[in-house]
């Protein structure tokens, strides 16, 4: 695994906006990113969703697909998807160490996820899917995965989240995001606010890219009573998910019985009385409030990253909320569990520091009712093998063998 110890080391060379470098590297990779057509998404909440969800649809009719995902729970692995399962051990070195040797040729700094791209376009130009989907990491224009060329462009909901990097309004993230548009190219777009709308409409016109507004072509009568993963959100993402497969001309019957096997774990996945979901930005965390506004106050256990707007989300989560469990998660970017319960009680939830998840869920669970672990995927993920509902443990690298999340 010395290569991909290589390829995670570089993390520390952070965010990058640009596509030089990327070209640099898939040139060296002798890698043909030109042909590869991919279906690419972007957006602030929903385009991992989405993308499992077309994943299943292609699946379920034995059709050979691709995805590249980010981030992960646990497993560098579950970015890289092949026919709806993570990639194994041995591809995924094989490609790392082609990326590496040539990001060693390069002047510039190859950022870790600039790295993890190229794995993925490799890997999808020797794979030969029919159908690669390619998530965006950040924003779109300058994203490292705007290299590739789409066959669809797909934008789900939008809000307000890496501010720094993308805009302080939805109109400038919506340009950002636009930026992933190509002429001609049809673009799907989810349900969002009428800024949004028209500012990613108003690109397309003037792209000559074909508009679809994924509402319009899919309603909410006409998704199967059961999908997952659950949660109203998630229907919103099915929506989005159905239209794209109607726009590429697919089976719309086919389709919809898909929906009910999709995996994206660590999304509002259900545990018996626990729910986990990696919610870390104001706009998931309202998608998530809604789902309890009608029900019982839930015990919440929350661990954040630094860079968060955690204020902003536990204002949001504390109304549903009848007490709190602080937990420090295992990023080295987290907030000390006293820092998060400090936040808790600004926004009015009475809380605890615990030292551990496994005490945090212990006191919750004395409490009774339901539980939602939150903040973060890092906490999701560690959550989830806790539980014993992490779901993939053959033929990728263990848990906490080698490689941990970058949430």
């Amino acid at each position: 695994m010395k290569s991909l110890e290589k390829l995670f080391s570089r993390r520390r060379f952070g965010m990058k906006m640009g596509l030089e470098t990327m070209r640099s590297l898939l040139e060296l990779t002798n890698t043909p990113y030109n042909d590869l057509e991919i279906i690419h998404i972007a957006g602030t909440n929903g385009k991992g969703a989405v993308a499992a969800m077309l994943d299943s649809i292609f699946n379920c009719a034995n059709s050979s697909v691709f995805r590249y995902t980010s981030p992960h729970l646990l497993n560098l692995n579950e970015r890289f998807f092949l026919n709806g399962a993570p990639i194994d051990n041995e591809t995924l070195e094989s490609a790392a160490s082609i990326v590496v040797n040539a990001a060693e040729k390069i002047t510039s700094d190859v950022t870790f996820f600039e790295a993890l791209t190229a794995t993925a376009v490799l890997i999808a130009s020797k794979k030969k899917s029919a159908y690669k989907i390619f998530e965006c990491g950040l924003g779109g224009r300058l994203d490292a995965t705007n290299i590739l060329n789409p066959r669809i462009s797909v934008i789900t909901r939008l809000g307000l989240d890496h501010c720094d990097y993308l805009g302080n309004t939805i109109k400038e993230i919506a340009i950002e995001k636009a930026g992933i548009i190509k002429p001609g190219v049809p673009i799907v777009m989810g349900e969002n606010d009428i800024d949004a709308i028209n500012t990613i409409k108003e690109v397309a016109e003037r792209l000559s890219a074909p508009f679809y507004y994924a509402p319009d072509l899919i309603k909410k009568s006409d998704l199967p009573s059961k999908i997952m993963p659950p949660g109203a959100f998630n229907r919103e993402n099915a929506i989005t998910a159905l239209a794209v497969a109607k726009v590429i001309g697919f089976d719309i019957i086919k389709a919809k019985e898909s929906l009910s096997n999709v995996i994206w774990p660590g999304r509002f996945q259900q545990i018996g009385d626990i729910i986990v979901d990696g919610a870390h930005n104001p706009p998931a965390a309202k998608a998530l409030a809604n789902e309890f506004l009608n029900s019982e106050k839930v015990v919440l256990v929350a661990g954040f990253c630094s860079d968060k707007d955690v204020k902003e989300v536990l204002k949001i989560l504390s109304p549903i909320t009848k007490e709190g469990f602080a937990v420090k998660t295992s990023s080295e970017r987290s907030l000390t569990s006293s820092e998060t319960m400090r936040y808790m009680q600004e926004s009015g939830i009475k809380s605890q520091a615990c030292k551990s998840l496994d005490e945090a869920l212990a006191k919750a669970k004395s409490l009774g009712g339901k539980i939602l672990i939150t903040g973060s995927l890092y906490l999701a993920g560690e959550a989830l093998v806790k539980l014993g509902a992490y779901p993939w443990k053959n033929g990728v690298i263990a848990p906490g063998e080698l490689l941990k999340a970058t949430n």
